[in-house]
């Protein structure tokens, strides 16, 4: 019988036959052609009877009135003795009746399919069974020091809003979205921070940022840019940084949080990236806030009140006079009697002809309300029927795949990409919240903004 404790290799081989034979007439084969072929130290029926050789395995099968199998012999003897005994198995030519022959094809080492299999087993308990260790100094000092700034939290107004212990003494303070992102950047020392919990932005928070200035730090994806629009809709914003893209602000590491606050940009340079139209009042406010803070560090150098009065009515004679102007328009002798200045009177001419093609692009007035602040946009045919509506951020692909446009409406600014295209489709019309810079303007389509239909 075979001892697996002991048995250190396993001799592969396969038999072909060309006839039909069975498990016991190979094993037959095996014994009776090996006897006294090696001698009595070899002898397989010894050697297996001391169970230094295993129970020989055999697996056959037949087709075609032939027989293909393999043979598998467990040893535990030296690599000597087992290559000897496998070299012997090869000398087998008749199985039966039947010719026969065996090949070796491998010498399988039991010893290092174990090897393997506690290598593998060591690395899982390696892995798995020693994750609790005793943190080292540097871990400790880490642990308590941010534990410490998670105690400093305070929460503000009367919806116990989180932030920073230092937001109501400091002149600037970092607005972020939520709790997590607040105590991440308590744990690198920034403590004037106030997050908003989400897109509806607490009233506190809002009033909060008119009399500080105030950086915007979001997450790097879309709820980061929807969060952006909303503060610049009801709050006063300053400055906007964002984490890196797909990145969250409360998984952020030091070295990431400095570069995004240190990359912060002024809210002036994205508020055509999110076609917000910033309201006349918080520019006020923002005007009269940053004023306030210069008075105090700027009075020595300030002229006195009299100059500057004075200073303003000199500018306003200088504007009330009437230049001279050579090839007047008929209109201005009548505009120059009143005392107003030729370049109002050419000023009228261009509104004039604006209003004109304003009537004959009044037509798309319905779209272009209907597409306000959505930043969506309208592709239309020749009747001025909806073709086709997608966002703003995708009508240059749509343009490009779309077929017999006629007009286009879009709540965004007509770029001279989009004019460029526009020309290639032969579009006729296109209709925008604003132009941008147009270096090239082709005569075959018309340019419209929304405020001038």
């Amino acid at each position: 019988m075979q001892n697996t404790d002991t048995t250190k290799y396993i001799i592969h081989s396969k038999i072909s036959a060309d006839g039909v034979i069975e498990r016991p007439d190979i094993v037959g084969a095996i014994f009776g052609q090996t006897e006294g072929l090696l001698g009595s130290d070899l002898d397989l029926r010894d050697l297996q009877k001391t169970g230094r050789i295993g129970r020989i395995e055999v697996l056959v099968n037949t087709k075609g009135g032939k027989a293909k199998g393999n043979i598998l012999i467990p040893s535990s003897l030296d690599k000597v003795e087992t290559s000897i005994l496998a070299a012997s198995l090869e000398t087998i030519d008749r199985v039966g009746p039947c010719s026969a022959q065996i090949e070796i094809t491998n010498i399988e080492d039991v010893r290092a399919t174990k090897r393997k299999h506690i290598v593998d087993r060591a690395k899982f308990i390696l892995t798995e069974m020693f994750d609790v260790n005793l943190p080292e100094s540097q871990e400790i000092a880490d642990e308590v020091r941010q534990s410490v700034r998670i105690e400093e939290m305070q929460y503000y107004g009367k919806n116990k809003i989180p932030c920073g212990p230092n937001m109501l003494d400091s002149d600037a303070i970092v607005v972020v979205e939520g709790r997590a992102d607040v105590l991440n950047l308590l744990r690198y020392g920034i403590k004037n921070t106030v997050c908003v919990g989400g897109t509806n932005v607490p009233p506190e928070v809002a009033e909060l940022t008119k009399t500080r200035s105030v950086t915007a730090f979001t997450d790097g994806d879309r709820g980061g840019e929807l969060i952006i629009k909303e503060l610049l809709q009801v709050a006063d914003i300053d400055y906007i940084a964002r984490a890196p893209d797909g990145k969250s602000v409360e998984d952020l590491v030091q070295r990431e949080i400095v570069r995004a606050l240190r990359q912060k940009i002024p809210v002036e340079q994205v508020m055509e990236k999110y076609s917000i139209k910033q309201s006349e009042p918080s520019k006020a406010q923002r005007v009269t806030r940053v004023s306030n803070r210069n008075e105090r560090r700027d009075a020595e150098v300030k002229e006195p009140v009299a100059e500057k009065v004075e200073r303003t009515k000199r500018i306003e004679r200088i504007e009330k006079t009437p230049t001279k102007r050579h090839n007047r328009t008929v209109s201005e002798p009548s505009q120059q009697r009143r005392g107003e200045p030729a370049r109002k009177v050419e000023s009228k001419s261009k509104v004039t002809v604006s209003a004109k093609e304003a009537m004959e692009g009044s037509r798309f007035k319905i779209h272009a309300d209907e597409l306000l602040g959505t930043l969506g946009a309208r592709l239309l045919g020749s009747d001025d029927n909806v073709v086709v509506e997608t966002a703003v951020r995708d009508l240059v692909h749509t343009l490009k795949s779309s077929e017999n446009i006629k007009s286009v409406v879009f709540d965004g600014v007509i770029t001279q990409r989009i004019l460029d295209i526009a020309v290639d489709k032969g579009i006729e019309t296109l209709v925008g919240v604003k132009i941008g810079d147009i270096s090239k303007s082709p005569a075959s389509v018309k340019v419209f903004t929304a405020q001038g239909l």
